[in-house]
This record gives structure tokens, sequence and C-alpha cells, in this order.
């Protein structure tokens, strides 16, 4: 009666058991399945009462109470278990027979001898474990017993058969006896007759070598036949597989053995997986070497175990340990495995958690290597979590960081809203290209503009290419003007046939008598563009709209910047070191908007293209147009509309504001002659310093008078001034 109303306790199992893919293991069904709550993947051994024997039942029992008392971490990880009159059930981490893993792995190539050393590695280890720690013989060893995890590691299981050493009170049969197939893996010498405690396991150890390396194995005398396996393992192996059980290695001798210089277990992928195990425990500088040196090895490395097993150990790393800009090159090496939706929850959160950092080397090798991971990077995320961040780097001291920003535009601008590509950037590109003293910069910066062009709106096209381009064919760096010139050309398709004949021709004729001969040879070429278009709408002026069908296109919302026109100068990424280490420091002249009014003080200013820099006598003098914001945002700082991009065509509703510069050849001060002078003869800065002066004296007078009136002070008085 009460057995009526007692609770299934197969509908209170936590787990549910998947259909698909089950598997034979020994006197197991492997099945693959799930957590019901959480739709956790587990791999689940099921052994049914009704249909096994009362030797086998005993055996499963055993199995059950040793998966859930060891704990190792090369042993099969117990996660749960049931125990009912019908079955038994071991729910363990999910896993795949090694033979199965083996197959899959022959399909794509074969198992390389990295992963096979960790594996067998990993096993001895875990065998050692058995015997020298528990003192337990496994009894049970071969490839029925080895299963691989996700992260490919693998993992010893098979415990049905595992005994003490020391005697056990209930006594188990032998595998022979429920399995006669595996005769053929057992030692050569009777049990008990001679040899240490671990003979017979280690010598099914070299029966599961020889499988790993030639397949099943036929018989036991199969074993004298080396087969495929490794040179370096051959010794070592055949330890194993001597017939003087007394000569036998303990498991724990083989694998040192292994480990020796040239052994088959010494390579750069054990001590990297030895390492990560023990990656808690060691010291800041050793784990700072050691992802420095992870990169150079990972393309050797297998896939699954780059996913499962050092991606975790990386984003670790950053997110508690503080490794800072070293895990950069590992972590998108590590990416490329992941598909769309892993990098999403994966890698991204890093990501944007890096942009933020103010350590100089994360932020430029974030820039260098965005073109890694900008694809999986949604709008909202770069318009509110990233440009704002990156934003800071036009204005960094350090020229390679505002230069690796400006190019990492290319990849940014299409993802950009309205307010950041028209507004933001331009207003920093406004200052890049005027201001930066960096000529190669200045460069760079007018070789975006053009390369991003496409995705400004139609009213900030018109407004910005023209000035910005003929501002760049004025500057005093050479790859500056050959940029501007090639803008031009680049983006002939967004300016009207009368701004081509009235602003952007006059500009062009001036640089055909430009000193550097490539400017001018791009100068002609681009000239002749236009001219053609010129032409076209003269001989047939109903072409007119065709021609001038993009000048209000609207901008592109996608696509990519890096297949745009080839006319950008080649290599940027070095373009910055190469430029800056040509042109000796402080020769080079400051942008100069109006370069046609520049003078020689002293001597004439030369240009040698053959060091693709710009040497000058350090006399000049050259009008310098600073940008004059007409109004401010709430924070102070001008906005894009706000610059001068307009050049010498008088746009601006601000009048242009020009300082004559005399640079001194022996590098004095320099000397303005914009001041205004007051009816005294002076001018308001030097009355204003004047009247500083006057001040500062009265204040010093009044503070010694009342110092002289208050006498000495005494020890612990307080000064009251």
């Amino acid at each position: 009666m009460w057995s009526f109303f007692a609770r299934d306790p197969i509908k209170d199992f936590n787990y549910e058991l998947l259909p698909e893919n089950q598997e034979k293991s020994g006197i197991w069904t492997l099945s693959r399945g799930k957590r019901k709550t959480t739709s956790e993947p587990v791999s689940v051994f099921v052994y049914e009462v009704s249909q096994g024997t009362e030797e086998q039942t005993q055996l499963a029992k055993a199995a059950l109470k040793r998966t859930k008392t060891l704990r190792h971490p090369n042993i099969l990880s117990y996660v749960d278990g049931l125990e009912t009159e019908k079955s038994l059930y071991i729910v363990t981490e999910p896993v795949t027979p090694l033979a199965a893993h083996l197959k899959l792995q022959a399909e794509k190539g074969g198992a390389s001898d990295l992963e096979v050393s960790w594996g067998l590695h990993q096993i001895v280890k875990a065998l050692s474990f058995l015997v020298n720690d528990c003192h337990l013989n496994h009894n049970n060893l071969g490839m029925w017993a080895v299963f691989v995890d996700r992260a490919g590691e693998w993992k010893l299981g098979g415990l049905d058969h595992v005994t003490s050493d020391q005697g056990d009170s209930i006594s188990l049969p032998p595998p022979k006896v429920i399995n006669p197939d595996l005769e053929r893996y057992d030692p050569p010498e009777s049990p008990g007759n001679g040899g240490e405690k671990w003979t017979g396991d280690v010598w099914r150890l070299g029966c599961l070598i020889w499988e790993v390396f030639n397949g099943n194995l036929p018989r036991a005398s199969s074993l004298r036949s080396l087969g495929k396996i490794p040179k370096q393992l051959v010794p070592h192996y055949c330890e194993l597989v001597g017939a003087n059980p007394k000569i036998r290695p303990n498991p724990a001798r083989f694998l040192l053995n292994c480990k020796s210089p040239g052994g088959f277990m010494n390579n750069s992928f054990v001590e990297s997986c030895l390492f990560l195990e023990e990656i808690q425990i060691k010291e800041p500088a050793e784990k700072q070497q050691f992802f420095q040196d992870l990169s150079e090895n990972l393309d050797s490395f297998p896939e699954d175990f780059c996913k499962h097993k050092v991606l975790p150990q990386l984003l670790t790393a950053f997110e508690f340990g503080n490794a800072g800009a070293v895990v950069l090159t590992p972590l998108f090496k590590v990416g490329k495995y992941l598909s769309a939706e892993e990098y999403q929850q994966k890698i991204i959160p890093v990501i944007v958690k890096m942009f933020s950092s103010t350590d100089r080397a994360m932020r430029i090798r974030l820039l260098q290597q965005m073109e890694q991971f900008i694809r999986y990077l949604n709008e909202a995320a770069v318009n509110s979590q990233i440009f704002p961040h990156v934003v800071h780097g036009f204005t960094d001291t350090n020229p390679a960081i505002r230069e690796q920003t400006v190019k990492s535009m290319l990849l940014l601008a299409p993802k950009l809203n309205e307010a950041n590509l028209n507004q933001e950037l331009m207003r920093h590109f406004a200052r890049l290209q005027a201001r930066d003293d960096q000529g190669p910069i200045r460069c760079n910066t007018t070789v975006c503009l053009g390369k991003i062009a496409p995705y400004l709106n139609a009213g900030m096209r018109q407004r910005v290419l023209i000035s910005a381009f003929s501002r760049a064919t004025k500057d005093p760096f050479p790859a500056s003007r050959a940029a501007g010139v090639l803008g031009f050309a680049a983006t002939h398709q967004y300016y009207s046939v009368a701004e081509s004949a009235s602003r952007i021709l006059p500009t062009l004729c001036t640089l055909t008598m430009d000193p550097d001969k490539n400017v001018r040879d791009q100068a002609f070429k681009a000239i002749k563009s236009f001219l053609s278009k010129l032409e076209t709408v003269s001989e047939d002026p109903s072409k007119l709209a065709e021609i001038e069908k993009e000048v209000t296109a609207s901008a592109q919302t996608g696509g990519s910047a890096a297949t745009w026109a080839g006319w950008a100068v080649t290599g940027v990424s070095s373009l910055t070191s190469k430029l800056i280490r040509n042109v000796p420091a402080g020769l080079e002249a400051p942008p100069a908007e109006n370069s046609s009014a520049l003078q020689p003080a002293a001597g004439p200013v030369t240009t040698n293209t053959a060091n693709k820099g710009v040497q000058q006598d350090k006399s000049y003098v050259s009008f310098q147009r600073l940008f004059t914001p007409t109004s401010r945002n709430k924070q102070g700082v001008g906005l894009a509309s706000d610059y001068n991009w307009d050049g010498a065509e008088g746009k601006s509703t601000t009048p242009d504001l020009f300082i004559l510069v005399f640079a001194v050849r022996e590098n004095r001060k320099y000397i303005s002659n914009n001041h205004a002078f007051t009816p005294s003869g002076l001018s308001k800065a030097e009355l204003a310093k004047k009247k500083r002066e006057e001040r500062r004296k009265e204040l010093e007078a009044k503070r010694a008078e009342r110092k002289a009136a208050k006498g000495p002070l005494k020890l612990g008085a307080r000064k009251l001034d």
C-alpha cells in the first residue's frame, strides 16, 4: 500500500537525459544530458539493474562510490548521482569517450603530438595520484576508461574495478570476467607474482599508449611492434611493457622521465598547461612574462583548449589579476575561434571595460588591434561606451597614441551617430590638421577625412572637405600636401561643377610649382581629372545632373572604409614613427594655413624627398591660423561648427586671426607683432604685466609691516597671516 503512494525518485532527479548520441561504456550507457533548471550540459552514466548480473550490479555500485569520493583535476568530475531499485545514475561534467574523440580528430587530420602529450600527462598524473597518494589500484586502465572534456583535456574514469592495495573487505571481479575481450590487456605475469603494486596498471598504460597511436590492439604480442609511437616516447614506452615487472617504473617516475630534456612531454604546450593550473600562486612578474610568451605559442595549441582553458584564464587575469595590456594579443588570438554569440558574451564586455583604462599601453594596443573586434561591436556600445574614451587620444601628448586614434576612426566612423561623427569628430580633426606639431599626424588626419567622407552628411561634406583639403595643400609637410591633393581627387563626386572651377582648381594650380616632385605630379593628375569633368559639362550641359548626383547624396550607413580608394598613404601603422625619425627635432615648421605667404628670414626652405621629411632653416617667418570659436557648448568646448574649416575663402562669421611669428636662430623667445598699443606707449600685455608687478610689491610691503608689528612668534603660536 505504501509503495503505491511513494514518489518516483526519477521525477525528482534534477537532470534530463537526451536520447541522441548514447554510447556503450563497459557496463554503463553514456548519455548526454542537461540540468532541468539551467540547461547546463552534463554527461550521465546509466546502469540498468534488470539488464545486468549480480556481479555487474556490484561493480556499478562500487563505481558510484569511487566516483563520488575521488576528487582530482585529472579524474572524471562527479556532479550528482542517484541509485534506485531499477537504475544507477552517475552525473559528470560533459565528456566524450577517448576513442570517439580520436576518431573525430582523425577526420580533421589527426590529433597533434602536443595534444596527445598533454593528454597522456594528465592520465599518468591521475594514475600516480591513485597509486601513490590513495594507495589504490585502477585495474581497468584502457581507451574505454579515458574521457575528453570540451577543452580537450583527458580525464580518467572507469573506476568500476578500483581496489585498495592494502586489501578490500569486498572482493570485486576482474575486468576479463565481465568482458573476456579485455584479457589481452592483462600483464603476462600472474597476479601477485613479483613486481610492485603498480606493475599491472603501468602495463595497461603501455597498452593505452599503443592504442592511442596505432588503433585497436589486436593481441598482446602486437605491443612489440612500435608502429607510429613517437621516437621520444619509445624508450619510456618499452619500460612500461617490459616482461620483467620489477623494472616497470612508478607512474610518477615515468612522468619525470617523459618531461626530461628531449622527452615527449617536454614542450611548450605542456609547460603552458602546467603554468595555467598553478597560475593563482604565481608571482605577478611571472604572469606578465607568461602572457607575453603565450601569444607566440597559441597558433600551435588545439582550438578547444584555447577556447575553454586559455580564454577563461585570460579573462580572470584581466579582471582580478591586473595583467593589463599583455593579455590583449592572446585574447584576440583566442577570440577568432569563437562564434559571434560567444564573442559578444565573453570578450566584448572586457573590451568595453578596457577602453576606460588610463593605461597608455592598453589604449594603444586596443587601437592597433581594433580591426579584430570592431565587427562585433554594436553602434550603441560604440557611441556611448567606447567613443567617449577614444577621443581622449586626440589630445594625448604621445604622438603614437594620437596617430592610432586617428586611424581608428576608419573603423569607428560607420558606427558613429550623427553628433559624434559630424560634430565631435570633425572638431578634433580640425584642431589636429591645423595645430598638431607632427606632420605625419596632420597627413594621416587628411587621409582619414577623405576615407570617412562617404559617412558624413551632405551639409558637413560641403562645409568641410574643400576647406580641409585646401588647408592640407598649404601644409609645410610634403606628405600632407600630397594627401590634400589626393583627397580632392578621391572625393571628386562630392563637389559641384561651380566649386570645382572656382575653389578647387585654383588651389591645385598653385601646387604645380610645389618644391616636392611627388606633390607636383599628383597635382597635375588631379587637375586633369577636374578639367575633364568641366569639359564634359561644357560639351553636354545635360550631363550636369548626373555628374552632381552625389553632391547632396545621403551619408552611407554601412560598408567598410578599408575597401575605399587606394589613394591613402600605405603602411600607415608605422608612418608617424618613420617620418618623425627622419625629421630633426625642432626643424619642422608648424602647420601654416597660408603657406603661400612664407618668406624666409635667413635662408631658403629645402625639401628632401629622399628622407620623406622636411628640413628647414630654424629661422623662418610664417603666418599661422588659429581657430576662433564663435560659440561654446556648456562645457566650454568649441563645437565642430564653431571652427573655421573654410581657409582663405572667408566663409567664417568671425574674422580670421593671424599671428606673425619670428623664430630666431638661437631659439630665443618668440616676439609677436600683433600687440595693440595703449596711449602710454606700452602694449596691453606690457601694461598688464606692469600692474601685476606693482600689486605684488604692494602686497609684500603690507605683509612685512604686519610681521614687524607683531614681533617674533612664540613656540607653538599659530601664524595668523
